[in-house]
């Protein structure tokens, strides 16, 4: 019998062929004239390349609102534009990826996802005063350039001839301030003073690019999601005590509803969506139902439809407390339910706390919910403490 010799070469060329897919287009290489565009910002105007014909140089990042990566570079990009837009050099952001190609915990790094609307809101919080254009319906730019990871840089000099493709630093997922030795700023200190650039390339390092073929491995995923049991238990004081008092590592959303109650039943699968977003990090959605105990069977129904199932990556941590699920249906006093959870709360519904572990309550809303709004406050706790 014949034995083949698995060298480290050979284990590394079998690992890259079989992650590698031939509908990733090629980066786009040194040298070469950087592809035209017109693409529109997220007022609608449109921006061709003809539009920064002045400018000695021009830098396009291909990026995205979702990526942790792209999230902590996004100040240091608006730091680069304050840097060097008063020497000649223009900044183009490019949001590349197809918001269909997003599974939903790809998206728990940040309180905006992909789409095209939710370009605005990140380009004003991280202060972006260069235009921010939109590629994700089509990706034709986004192929044309390569753009292998958000966020993905290339420089184009005067004749927009492509002089350095890579990342911008090193920082990877840390936040911090432009530094010297990063990678662009070498790139176009060494471009105005008429120098080579010393690295012409460097691999990006990020979130890969949302292809619109990702779609496929969305609706398999969301197949596997459906394919989960909802379960629903009674909630009596002593377990209401329980979840409060947040024993466990996670931050607990907790929602107070009704099947009755117009604005409960609008948000709800925003809230689903919302927990699948933040399903990889220690984040969990309890739910409580305040609808008569007689009605158990029709909460159960209303939750299957809404596809409100616990997690796999939460299984755990609820088996761990001696529980089976995170839906639950309220029994008993409610006042003894609002003393539990939140002493100020009249009894509206619906009521959403964020609870902290060891049961402090970071944040609360009554009414129905503004997510992005509860995204920020999930992050900013995790960004403190997860």
């Amino acid at each position: 019998m014949t034995t083949m010799r698995i060298t480290l070469p050979l284990l590394l060329s079998l690992c890259l062929s079989s992650v590698a897919d031939d509908r990733v287009p090629p980066i786009l290489e040194i040298g070469k004239r950087g592809p035209d565009f017109t693409l529109k910002d997220y007022d609608g105007k449109e921006y061709s390349m003809k539009d920064f014909d002045d400018a000695k140089f021009l830098v396009l990042i291909f990026t995205a609102n979702h990526c942790p990566d792209a999230r902590s570079a996004a100040p240091r990009m608006a730091e680069l534009h304050k840097k060097y837009a008063n020497k000649g050099v223009a900044f183009v952001a490019i949001a590349c990826n197809n918001p269909e190609a997003l599974r939903p915990d790809e998206l728990g790094y940040c309180a905006h996802g992909d789409s095209y609307d939710e370009m605005q809101p990140f380009a004003e919080d991280n202060k972006w005063e260069f235009p921010y254009l939109w590629d994700g319906d089509t990706q034709k730019i986004t192929s044309a350039y390569g753009a292998q990871a958000t966020p993905h840089v290339f420089i184009l000099d005067k004749d927009r001839i492509l002089r350095y493709s890579g990342r911008i630093d090193d920082y990877k997922r840390k936040f911090g301030p432009l530094k010297d030795d990063s990678y662009v700023v070498k790139a176009l200190d060494a471009m105005l003073a008429g120098k080579e650039i010393e690295e012409k390339t460097t691999r990006a390092f990020g979130c890969s690019t949302k292809w619109i073929f990702k779609k496929e491995f969305v609706a398999k995923d969301q197949a596997k999601w459906e394919a989960l049991k909802e379960k629903l238990d009674v909630m009596d004081e002593t377990i209401a005590k329980e979840i409060s008092a947040n024993k466990g590592q996670r931050l607990r959303i907790v929602n107070f509803w009704s099947t009755t109650c117009g604005p409960c039943v609008a948000e709800f699968p925003d809230l689903v969506d919302t927990y699948r977003r933040f399903q990889n990090r220690p984040v969990e959605l309890i739910t409580i139902s305040l609808d008569p105990i007689e009605d158990k069977d029709k909460v159960l129904k209303f939750l299957t439809r809404q596809h409100c199932a616990l997690s796999p990556r939460t299984v755990k941590s609820v088996e761990a407390e001696g529980r089976t699920t995170n839906n639950y249906i309220f029994k008993g006093n409610p006042d003894k339910l609002a003393e539990a959870f939140h002493s100020k709360w009249g009894g509206a519904l619906p009521l959403t706390l964020l609870i902290e572990p060891g049961g402090k309550v970071a944040w609360s809303h009554q009414g129905e919910l503004e997510f992005v709004e509860l995204r920020r406050a999930i992050i900013k706790w995790l960004d403190a403490n997860g």
